[in-house]
């Protein structure tokens, strides 16, 4: 191993501070979000199922129509906020929807643009 490999391991990796703009809702809306997301600016996001508890009970998704999805888009703080707006706006009042929105650590910025 060289030197500048050795330095590399050693010296830890600089963090790069972006928003993680997450996102837990019906699935239902699932489509509509996604293109909402793209047409608003999201590079990318990921989505899992999600489940749980709230003030509405538990949601266990035992019955695919009624489970949630959880959506993380990470992204800059302007981007973040305008996502976030939209969603309020948009479907706040017609659909369960949480939205959380937090600084994140990113460690590959490269994956992030500038």
């Amino acid at each position: 191993m060289s030197t500048d490999d050795q330095e590399q391991i050693d010296r830890p990796a600089q963090p790069f501070v972006r928003k993680l703009l997450t996102v837990i809702t019906e699935r239902a809306l699932e489509s509509r979000l996604t293109r909402d997301l793209d047409r608003l600016g999201a590079g990318g996001y990921t989505i899992t199922n999600a489940r749980g508890k709230g003030h509405r009970g538990v949601r266990d998704a035992g019955w695919e129509a009624d489970s949630n999805i959880r959506v993380e888009v990470v992204c800059d703080e302007p981007t973040a906020r305008r996502l976030a707006r939209h969603l309020q706006d948009r479907y706040y009042d017609d659909y369960a929807m949480i939205l959380l929105l937090s600084d994140v650590e990113v460690m590959r910025p490269e994956k992030f643009g500038p």
